[in-house]
């Protein structure tokens, strides 16, 4: 049986290719959560915290929230599963193209998904048209902020509008930021709208910005204790592993400067990746996150030929609304991306 295609499967290649369709913080794991894993073998032989109590508190206190409000999974993709299974919504709303796990945990639950198609000629950006899909048929509206495989940002305004709009209807707002780190300083998200809007449902990883995919990490903040509840009734004994719990307690220690020295890197080399793929002809959108999306016209098939030369790129033609010609790769260090711009100028026959 064949899933859905995602980023990051190097376990078919003999020689894996440097991989840009995963889109991890460029600087890696951060040396002292390595460090903390090294040293914490012994908690392999315990059972870990199955409430990830410590984990919990701590998260709260970095993001300015209740420590009630925190619920952690075994990364995002966990979290969104068991949304699903335990609220079981009837109808939902979500944008196109987007994270293609959201519409497939509905899905499972044979919730009646409909799709807002973003367009093209506005550059792929959610606007007000939204607004008027979201009635009181809905039970739960999904959307991803940034968004991925766009990496725009929703206006907050807006943003704030259809959060307003989804309690005048009773509808869960369940709203994707395990991007939002990477966005500029300034840009923010929606946890200080937890108390005041119980409908709201924040989801968060650590796999992203810290680089942590292979130990599955991640966290829901709710301020409605019903709803948390009933997504805790439907998650495995011991979900979160003990080396995820040291790593995530590891991470949140990260100081200010990793953040910022993160944030750096990815706008001067994105930067660099968008003026070098207008330079072949390619449409950019205008990221903001850690991975570039654009358009190239008339060539077939760029993701397997660059697989040739060592490099793995996202095709975005299994996404809703894009086609063959769309893709996106993440920002990486300059070394690597130097590397994959040489190898599409040579695929293009532009060198």
């Amino acid at each position: 049986m064949k899933g859905l295609v995602h980023g990051g499967d190097l376990y078919g290649y003999t020689s894996p290719p440097i991989d840009f369709s995963v889109n991890t913080n460029p600087l890696g794991l951060p040396a002292s959560v390595r460090q903390a894993l090294f040293h914490a073998s012994e908690c392999w032989e315990r059972y870990p915290d199955p409430l990830c109590r410590t984990l919990c508190e701590r998260i709260a206190v970095r993001d300015q929230v209740h420590t009630d409000w925190v619920h952690c999974g075994n990364g995002a993709a966990d979290l969104l599963y068991r949304i699903a299974l335990s609220l079981r919504p009837a109808r939902a709303l979500i944008a196109a193209p987007t994270f293609s796990e959201y519409e497939s945990a509905l899905d499972a639950v044979g919730c009646i998904v409909k799709r807002h198609l973003l367009q093209e000629s506005e550059g792929f950006q959610l606007t007000e048209r939204v607004l008027e899909q979201i009635e009181p048929a809905l039970n739960l509206v999904v959307l991803c902020n940034p968004n991925n495989p766009t990496g725009l940002p929703i206006d907050h305004s807006l943003l704030l509008r259809i959060l307003n709009r989804c309690a005048k209807f009773g509808i869960l707002l369940l709203v994707d930021e395990c991007f939002l780190p990477f966005l500029p300083e300034g840009q923010e998200g929606l946890q200080g709208r937890l108390a005041e809007f119980p409908n709201l449902l924040l989801l968060r990883a650590f796999t992203k910005l810290y680089a942590m995919a292979g130990l599955r990490l991640g966290y829901l903040l709710c301020s409605d204790q019903t709803v948390l509840e009933r997504i805790q009734i439907c998650e495995p004994p011991w979900n979160v592993s003990g080396p995820a719990q040291i790593a995530g307690l590891a991470a949140l220690e990260c100081n200010s400067a990793y953040l910022e020295q993160t944030r750096k890197l990815v706008h001067r080399e994105r930067s660099y990746l968008e003026t070098e793929l207008h330079s072949v002809g390619a449409v950019c959108f205008g990221s903001q996150a850690n991975y570039l999306f654009f358009k190239l016209e008339g060539c077939c098939d760029l993701r397997e030929k660059l697989v040739n030369k060592g490099y793995l790129i996202r095709s975005c033609g299994n996404y809703h609304g894009l086609d063959g010609q769309f893709y996106r790769i993440a920002v990486k260090i300059h070394e690597e991306n130097a590397g994959l711009i040489r190898a599409i100028k040579e695929v293009l026959g532009t060198k």
